[in-house]
């Protein structure tokens, strides 16, 4: 590899965009987009890049099943396992998984009492996520637009 494409490799790693990667390294801007999808198609480099994502994982702990793992917690929580209805109130006995769905809480005391406000993470984002992940959103099965609508390609091929 060359230095340039070694500074390429480099500066993938930052925010994995490979025109950026290419800016960053040295090319120039107007031809950085074609550079740097050919350079993640040059085996050396996509060794490199490869080589050093594994190590980044192995040292940070952070990998696909640990996301997924996370992701689950999300999509699989129910806020009444985190909250009681009648005080609006952390249940005491509510497990870590349970609460690693807890975006924020908020406690405003009021007029007519304590105002309780219990925000969770996105649950259908998560949801969405796993979904991708497994492939369910592939192909013509349809995809999940931002609004929740199902889009499904039904027309009849030709022939």
């Amino acid at each position: 590899m060359t230095k340039k494409q070694k500074r390429f490799a480099e500066e993938y790693l930052i925010d994995l965009n490979a025109t950026q990667a290419a800016i960053r390294a040295g090319y120039k801007p107007d031809t950085a987009g074609a550079i740097g999808s050919e350079n993640l198609k040059k085996p050396e480099i996509k060794s490199a890049i490869d080589k050093a994502m594994a190590e980044r994982s192995r040292r940070t702990g952070i990998n696909q099943d640990r996301i997924l793992r996370e992701l689950a917690r999300i999509g699989f929580a129910k806020i009444t396992d985190v909250v009681d209805r009648k005080t609006g109130e952390i249940k005491d006995d509510a497990s870590d998984d349970d609460l690693a769905c807890v975006q924020s809480i908020k406690v405003k005391p009021g007029e007519f009492g304590t105002e309780r406000e219990v925000k969770m993470y996105d649950k259908k984002s998560a949801l969405v996520e796993m979904g991708k992940h497994l492939g369910m959103f592939s192909g013509n099965s349809g995809a999940v637009s931002d609004d929740g609508v199902v889009i499904v390609n039904d027309a009849p091929e030709d022939g």
